[in-house]
């Protein structure tokens, strides 16, 4: 799914005398799947600790903090819980740190300095830009069972009686733009249907924005409950047609809104764009073998992640407490660390803090049950319209694979008001790409395809005549 590592920072440590001082500015950029992410560290010192921020200039994310950090022995160690990293470096000769960044189980080799690489300034000409001839509203509602006020904008035409979507953004906490290396798709989405005659009610996900509750203990069943909250805050406002409100899904809000669907037969329409339709541990493998592959990895490095892969997430899905399950984790991380070149310069330390954190970050309840994750289960029991989209060129989630799930799920349980399009040369984001490869993501242009937002507007409108 659109997983971009987000990365947030307030370090606090306890320095011991003699140490390097290490305030001011640090640069990184972390290699993740082909994908470049380049973020900035600064460091203040008082007399026993230091304390610092850390942004992420492609994700507007600015001085967010981490959980915690030390820096003793020249060693530098700070993870961040929500978002399940964690980070080891050594301070070298020439003033840079070395080590290892992890997260949910992988590592990556991740170099600090005080050097800053610029980044190319972005140019995103289909961001929405004043006047705008429609009504905008932030609004706020609960989630009345897990006790949650949640944060979007409603964005709606000035004549009443109109259709309206909820959009549902992908795995990772989203704002309500779901912002993505400087794109803002949803913001593009919403104008576009506004303007052609279709509300839009975009939510800030949990723990993000104007929106409480805690996406560290929460999962997809949890997140398609704030989505029920929301249709229930629509129904109450003016001017809406309750006969015509529909979800507009992307990557895991493609598995959101056949939840909801399938429990609420007020939602007259869904629109599933990427979204899964085979067993989320099998999609997972899928994407691996071909993100890896359009990266240049060989068919051996390839099959020994694989490997890797399959024994972690056979266990993680598997019905094993928490405590087992971590003790299984454990040998499995640590088998795999002992052979991991980038990790030769860490200490026994070192090297137990990056384990325990691989191990949480695949224990934690939101990985589990999205392993667990059937789509079937929910698809084919959906009886409104669907329209399922998805580009030839997506490497998160296969386009063949995953419409054609979606196509005899839904015809398992009878539905025959499915329209399906695949389109050439658009990746997972829906932007016409070459390779599909997660780091043309930031380099292309354009936020959204045109010929998909008009096929979407014209689909709706016809849906709900």
């Amino acid at each position: 799914m659109n997983r971009v590592v987000l990365i947030f920072v307030l370090l606090s440590c306890f320095i011991p005398y003699a140490q390097e001082d290490i305030s001011g500015k640090w640069f990184g950029k972390l290699n993740v799947m082909g994908s470049e992410l380049f973020f900035s560290l600064e460091f203040q010192k008082n007399e026993t600790a230091y304390s610092g921020t850390m942004d992420i200039p492609q994700q507007n994310a600015k001085g967010i903090p981490l959980s915690s950090v030390t820096f003793e022995n020249k060693t530098l160690v700070f993870n961040f819980e929500q978002a399940k990293f964690s980070y080891s470096g050594k301070l070298n000769e020439n003033n840079e740190f070395e080590g290892i960044f992890s997260q949910n189980g992988q590592n990556f080799p991740l170099h600090l300095s005080r050097t800053q690489t610029p980044l190319k300034k972005l140019n995103r000409p289909q961001e929405p830009s004043p006047p705008f001839d429609y009504i905008i509203e932030d609004v706020t509602f609960s989630n009345k069972k897990d006790k949650i006020t949640l944060g979007g904008t409603l964005t709606t035409p000035k004549t009443g009686n109109f259709p309206i979507v909820i959009l549902i953004s992908g795995s990772g906490q989203q704002d309500r733009n779901s912002e993505i290396l400087g794109h803002k798709p949803f913001w593009v989405i919403a104008d576009y249907l506004t303007k052609n005659g279709i509300g839009v009610l975009r939510i800030d996900d949990r723990g993000v924005g104007e929106s409480g509750g805690n996406p560290a203990t929460s999962t997809t069943h949890d997140f398609a409950g704030d989505i029920e909250a929301a249709v229930s805050f629509i129904k109450t406002k003016k001017g809406i047609h309750t006969k015509k409100i529909g979800l507009i899904g992307h990557s895991e809000g493609g598995m959101i809104a056949p939840i909801v669907a399938s429990r609420d037969k007020s939602i007259s329409f869904i629109v599933l764009l990427a979204a899964p339709g085979i067993p989320c541990d099998e999609l997972l493998m899928e994407q691996t073998f071909l993100i890896a592959k359009v990266s240049g990895a060989t068919d051996n490095e390839i099959a020994e992640v694989q490997k890797i892969n399959k024994s972690v997430y056979d266990l993680a899905k598997s019905d094993l407490t928490n405590e087992a399950l971590k003790s299984d984790l454990e040998k499995v991380f640590v088998a795999q660390l002992y052979k991991d070149s980038a990790s030769i310069n860490l200490n026994e330390n070192e090297r137990t803090l990056m384990i325990n954190q691989q191990v949480e970050s695949v224990s934690y309840p939101w990985f589990r049950n999205f392993l667990r994750f059937k789509p079937e289960e929910y698809l084919k029991k959906v009886k409104c319209p669907v329209l399922a989209l998805n580009g030839d060129k997506d490497l998160q989630v296969s386009a063949q694979s995953n419409l054609d799930g979606i196509k005899i799920a839904l015809a398992k349980g009878g539905n025959k008001k499915i329209t399906i399009k695949k389109y050439p040369n658009l990746n997972h984001l829906f932007q016409e790409c070459i390779t599909g490869s997660t780091e043309e993501y930031r380099e292309i242009e354009q936020t959204f395809s045109p010929q998909v937002l008009s096929d979407m507007r014209e689909w709706i409108l016809n849906q709900t005549k």
